[in-house]
């Protein structure tokens, strides 16, 4: 199973996630967007163009991209390829890197365990509370 980590969140996460999970065997693979679908000029990748592919692969997506699901056209993309999505919903000042750290370590478990919901699926995480279908 793929995990991607979505561009508005560090790359860096992704990468120590994935270094976390080779030593499990387990089938999981965590990936950055960026670092996967990113373009060679530094610039961002659209939605519409990693959700097709990210659903060709089997994937789901961590995300803070609220608006993915609120835009009718973009949650219809990624439940037309069969993407499940964890939104991470931040309080007003965002999450620091560490933050985000740790809500990704303590909900890890969680979000595994999620990721054999039946596709598409939306899950959001809120301050102060875990992972609830959205």
């Amino acid at each position: 199973m793929k995990i991607f980590i979505d561009e508005n969140l560090s790359p860096f996460l992704a990468r120590g996630i994935h270094i976390l999970e080779t030593h499990l065997d387990d089938g999981f693979e965590v990936l950055s967007i960026k670092d996967v679908f990113g373009k060679s000029d530094g610039k961002g990748v659209k939605d519409e163009e990693w959700i097709p592919q990210v659903g060709e692969m089997g994937g789901v997506v961590i995300t803070q991209d609220k608006n993915i699901h609120r835009t009718k056209p973009q949650r219809d993309l990624f439940e037309e390829h069969g993407i499940g999505m964890f939104f991470i919903s931040p309080p007003k000042n965002g999450y620091t890197y560490w933050q985000m750290v740790e809500i990704l370590i303590k909900e890890w478990k969680d979000i595994k365990e999620k990721c054999s919901t039946k596709k598409p699926f939306s899950f959001i995480h809120r301050p102060r509370s875990g992972f609830k279908k959205w």
